[in-house]
C-alpha cells in the first residue's frame, strides 16, 4: 500500500485541481471593490455545477485522508 499510495495522491491531487478550476467563480474584480451591487446575492448551484462542486468536495476529503494514511504508514 505504501508503493501505490504516491500515485493515488498524484492522481487525486490532478482532479483536486481541475475540479477547483472548472467551478465558476462568483468574485470578479469589481466586486472586490465595491462595483456591481446585484453581485452580494447568494449563487445556487444547479445541475453539473452542483455535480461538480460535490465531487470536488469528495476529492478533497479524499486527498486529505491519503495524506494523513501517508503520514502513518
Amino acid at each position: 500500500m505504501a508503493q501505490i499510495l504516491p500515485y493515488i495522491q498524484i492522481v487525486l491531487s490532478i482532479l483536486l485541481i481541475g475540479g477547483v478550476l472548472l467551478q465558476r467563480s462568483e468574485a470578479s474584480l469589481g466586486s472586490a471593490f465595491g462595483g456591481d451591487s446585484s453581485s452580494l446575492g447568494h449563487f445556487t448551484r444547479r445541475g453539473f455545477e452542483k455535480t461538480l462542486f460535490n465531487a470536488t468536495i469528495v476529492v478533497a476529503i479524499l486527498f486529505v485522508a491519503s495524506a494523513f494514511a501517508n503520514l502513518i504508514i
